[in-house]
């Protein structure tokens, strides 16, 4: 399986286990029995959708939202709590706010981390990191100290330089196999001027 077909799976598995978790399929009042359509029902709370922004968090280098729920993936600087450097072999950490709970941290579990979410995270030069996500590999980010001597993930979209600071996933239907992936949104700004800068292209 492709990197591509394999991300858009992976981006529609929280969206097929709840849309094939068990409903009630009516109401009874007399002999009339009212249907309730659960498919539609679901599309319509998701047009309704309210992205929570995560707190500020001085490690935090952008984080990532997607259909068909509001969890939240976070990406931040893996900082030894003993020395207090980066770690240079894994110096990206990634986990859940799960904001349909209780808004708890959760790590990514083996399949999230091995296959969909997990980045691939490699040194290329000093205080420099060439990333990857598993599951679309062909993007790259770069990790690097910018003007402010801070850590800053760094992305080319439509031929412009961003720090990047957010990842919207579009879906809308689509199958199992093959979801329809809308498009990607990034948001960040530009490194030279600070302007704001969204892109979205379609993976």
């Amino acid at each position: 399986m492709s990197n591509s077909k394999r991300l858009k799976l992976l981006l529609i598995l929280p969206a097929f286990i709840i849309f094939a978790s068990p409903v009630k399929a009516g109401t009874r009042s007399g002999n009339n029995t009212t249907i309730t359509d659960s498919v539609s029902v679901k599309k319509r709370r998701l047009k309704t959708l309210e992205f929570p922004v995560p707190p500020a968090n001085s490690k935090m280098l952008f984080y990532v939202q997607r259909d068909p729920n509001i969890n939240t993936l976070i990406y931040e600087l893996n900082i030894d709590k003993e020395s207090g450097r980066l770690n240079t072999e894994e110096p990206i950490h990634p986990y859940w706010i799960r904001y349909t709970d209780k808004g708890q941290i959760e790590e990514l579990n083996y399949i999230q981390r091995k296959f969909a979410y997990g980045l691939v995270q490699k040194q290329a030069g000093l205080d420099k990191y060439d990333i990857r996500f598993v599951s679309y590999k062909k993007f790259p980010l770069t990790l690097m100290k910018a003007t402010d001597g801070k850590y800053h993930i760094f992305a080319t979209v439509a031929q412009k330089q961003m720090a990047l600071d957010y990842i919207y996933i579009k879906i809308e239907g689509g199958s199992f196999w093959l979801p329809n992936v809308v498009y990607v949104e990034m948001r960040g700004t530009d490194p030279a001027t600070g302007k704001e800068i969204t892109e979205r292209f379609k993976p």
